[in-house]
C-alpha cells in the first residue's frame, strides 16, 4: 500500500470525497477528517485502496514481511466506512460497548453513519488505537 501522487492542481482527496453519493457521507467524511487529523496531528493522505490515512508507521510481522501503512485511517464504502486503526488498543473492548451502532472485521470496525455512534467514543478509540499503534512502530 502507497499513498497515491496528486498531479499538479488536483487533490486525490478532494476527488475521492466530491465522487461519493450520498451528501451524509461526504458529510461524515469531512468530519472523519477534521477528528483524525486533529488526533494525529498528520494531514489526510488517500492511499491506494481508497484508504484516507494519517501519519505513517513501520510494521514487521515475525514472518519477515514489512512495510509502511498509516496507523490511523478510513474508507468510504458503499453504505458504510471501513475505520482503520480503532482496535489496536488494549482498551478497545470496554470502548465498543459504549461505541453505538458497529460492526467489527478482522482489523477494521465498521459504522454506517457517524450519527449512530458515539463521537467521543471513537475519538476516544482513535487516540488509543493511534497511540497504542505508533508506541510499535517497527522503524529500522
Amino acid at each position: 500500500m502507497q499513498p497515491l501522487d496528486a498531479a499538479p492542481g488536483t487533490s486525490p482527496l478532494e476527488e475521492l470525497l466530491g465522487s461519493l453519493d450520498r451528501a451524509e457521507q461526504r458529510a461524515d467524511s469531512q468530519v472523519l477528517v477534521e477528528l483524525f487529523s486533529a488526533l494525529t496531528g498528520h494531514q489526510a493522505v488517500l492511499w491506494t485502496g481508497r484508504i484516507v490515512g494519517f501519519g505513517l508507521y513501520h510494521y514487521r510481522y515475525e514472518s519477515g514481511h514489512e512495510g509502511d501503512a498509516p496507523p490511523l485511517g478510513f474508507s468510504p464504502r458503499k453504505g458504510k466506512f471501513a475505520l482503520y486503526g480503532l482496535l489496536a488498543s488494549p482498551e478497545t473492548e470496554a470502548l465498543l460497548e459504549r461505541l453505538g451502532k458497529h460492526r467489527r472485521g478482522v482489523s477494521c470496525l465498521y459504522v454506517n453513519r457517524l450519527s449512530d455512534v458515539d463521537l467521543e467514543v471513537l475519538g476516544e478509540l482513535a487516540r488509543l488505537g493511534y497511540a497504542h499503534t505508533m508506541d510499535h512502530d517497527h522503524r529500522p
